[in-house]
């Protein structure tokens, strides 16, 4: 997934339904995917659900102009550690997000 800040290791999440474009175009994304299927290789993603980037203008902080629109509110949204915001699992809207996001990643580019 793409995200904006190198060192957060793509946990920190800016754009959750784009592969990261470091590593070519999503067509060589899912072609390295169907090779190593073709050679008996699972192919796991690595995705953490947990935090997201706090950016604003790349990002889903303040996407729809709240605080609370994915994440909890006040402190309990904010991890100050990695500087990220913290999804609202209470919420069926982020939880439906976030689904849909794996079901992508599944569907589309065909991980295990």
């Amino acid at each position: 997934m793409e995200h904006a800040y190198y060192a957060s290791f793509g946990y920190q999440v800016t754009s959750f339904f784009a592969a990261s474009s470091r590593y070519g175009p999503p067509e060589d994304l899912k072609e390295l995917v169907d090779v190593a299927h073709s050679h008996g290789i699972t192919v796991l993603l690595d995705v953490v659900h947990s935090h997201a980037s706090k950016n604003v203008v790349d990002g889903l902080n303040k996407f729809d102009g709240t605080e609370s629109c994915y994440f909890h509110d006040g402190g309990r949204g904010t991890h100050d550690l990695w500087d990220s915001r913290l999804f609202n699992y209470t919420s069926w809207e982020v939880l439906r997000f976030l689904l849909s996001n794996l079901r992508m990643w599944i569907e589309v580019y065909g991980f295990d």
